[in-house]
Parts: C-alpha cells; structure tokens; sequence
C-alpha cells in the first residue's frame, strides 16, 4: 500500500512513481514476451487490429509502436493486469473497494527511435459520470528523459479539459492556444515500478533518444462506480470488473466533460489520430532535449 506522503503526491500533482511494484523474474518475462511480438510484426506492413506499427518499420527492421490489445493477446499481461499489488494501490487511490478497467496497450519506443505521444488527456477519450479513474504503466525497461519517459504537468488534474478539436474534429491531443507545458515533470523509473495518472492529467512522451528502448505496458483503471458518458452495454461493463460486483447505481459528480464529438478523420490509435496535428504542442519540454 501506498505512504501517506505518496498519496498526497497523488492528489497534489495528480501523478505519482512507484519502484519495485515487479520482481525481477516478473519484469524478464514481460519482456521475453514483449521481444516475441516485435518478431511477430516482421510478417505486417500495414496496421493490424492489434499492432499499430512505426512509420519506419520494415521486415528487416521490425518497430512495433503498439501492441493494441495486450491482455488479449497474452496470459503474462492478462497477470499483470491483475496483480494485487497493483490493485491495492488502484483502490486506494480511486477510493472503492472495487476495481474496474476499461482499456489497455502496450507502447514500444525501440532504440533510438519511437514516436511521440503529443500533450493530451485521457479523459478527453473516455469521459464518465465521476472522474476517480488512473492509467497504471508498468515499466518493461528502466523509464528515463533519455529514452522518452513520462512528462505530466503537475497540478493539471484539478484544472480544464483543454480543447483536443482542430477543424472540428477530434484529434486526440491539446489544440488550446492557451496551453503550455512550461512546467512538465519527468517520470523516471527503474525497469519494475509504475507510474501512475490522473485520467484528467496532461501528459505526454517525446521520442526515444537512447541506444536503449523503452516498453511501457499501461492499463486503464477505474472506481467501481464510475460509467462512461459515451455509453457502454451492461455485459461490456461488467467484463471490466476485477474487485468487486457490477454497480447500476453509477457515481456522478460534477466534473468539466468535453466529448471526443465529431469523430477523428483518423483512427487505430492515438498516433494515428495525432498525425493530423498542423503543429506539434510540445514547445517548452522539447527544447530541454
């Protein structure tokens, strides 16, 4: 379980990280697993329902950006989903005893390469009747500014929802004039822990300028009494539940909403989405690279 001190880092800064979440042997695992299928992309040239691929892949160069759907693809992410450790922090951060998740990926920056993830917030995809929902990323690889860590803007979770429209479509990063990421933080971590974020924190990652890669495995999670604005089947729902029973009676408290409406012109990712941007909304943080 979490310290007093990290909780409040939590609710202060709307992010937290945390070493050694993962043995060793864990982290090996989710690895060797990982390598298996990069190698597996090499038979892809396009996009498929489950790897999302780097513009510069190749067969003989195989650079997978994103294993969509890692739960579904393999037992060793199913387990990581589900570790106690794991959920006992999610709970005592969202605040119920239950525990829901509504999503997760793999993100794969390789050495020196990897695409950025423009400055966006969660909650712009998936909105719901309450906010007490966090991303959890398990670092495969030891997570640093060199290889294109984590950067939040402290504080942002209590603030707007900035605009992620540009024409009038949704494009999955900040297009606000206002924004600026002046005051970003970096999220370093060994190869075990996690970072942690708030579902309305801005948060973004730029590419991967090591000779090390950086395998970041991320799961949505959710407060058991939270349902999503965008609508949802009530099988679909409760498939989510990993602590806890279903809940009919959803939370709702009152919490700034803008709808990922109209549609993107591109989807299959958050990259794909982001590649429409007329310019990118990294301004103070890329310079410090």
């Amino acid at each position: 379980m979490l310290t007093k001190d990290q909780v409040e880092q939590y609710r202060e800064k709307g992010y937290l990280g945390v070493a050694g979440v993962f043995s060793p042997s864990e982290v090996e695992e989710l690895g060797r697993v990982t390598d298996e299928f990069v190698e597996q992309s090499r038979e892809f040239t396009e996009h498929t329902d489950n790897f999302d691929l780097e513009p510069d892949h190749t067969s003989e160069i195989p650079k997978l950006r994103r294993l969509k759907s890692p739960v579904r693809s393999h037992d060793v992410y199913k387990r990581a989903l589900h570790n106690d450790k794991v959920l006992d922090i999610v709970s005592q951060l969202v605040g119920t005893t239950g525990v829901r998740y509504n999503g997760n990926k793999l993100n794969i920056k390789g050495a020196e390469s990897g695409s950025p993830v423009e400055w966006h917030q969660d909650w712009s995809f998936y909105p719901h009747t309450n906010d007490d929902l966090l991303a959890v990323g398990i670092c495969i690889d030891e997570m640093t500014e060199a290889n294109g860590c984590l950067l939040i803007i402290p504080g942002s979770h209590k603030g707007p929802i900035f605009d992620h429209h540009q024409d009038g479509h949704f494009v999955g990063a900040v297009t606000d004039p206002d924004f600026d990421d002046a005051t970003a933080e970096k999220v370093e971590l060994p190869a075990g822990g996690i970072s942690i974020h708030h579902v309305r924190a801005l948060h973004g990652s730029l590419p991967n300028r090591s000779p090390k890669p950086r395998r970041l495995l991320l799961f949505q999670y959710a407060s058991d009494d939270s349902w999503p604005l965008l609508g949802s089947d009530w099988d679909s729902f409760c498939s989510g539940y990993l602590r806890g029973e279903p809940c009919n009676q959803p939370r709702v408290t009152q919490v700034p909403v803008r709808l990922a409406l109209p549609t993107s012109l591109k989807g299959g990712s958050i990259y794909e989405t982001q590649t429409v941007l007329k310019s990118s909304t990294f301004k103070h943080a890329s310079a410090t690279r």
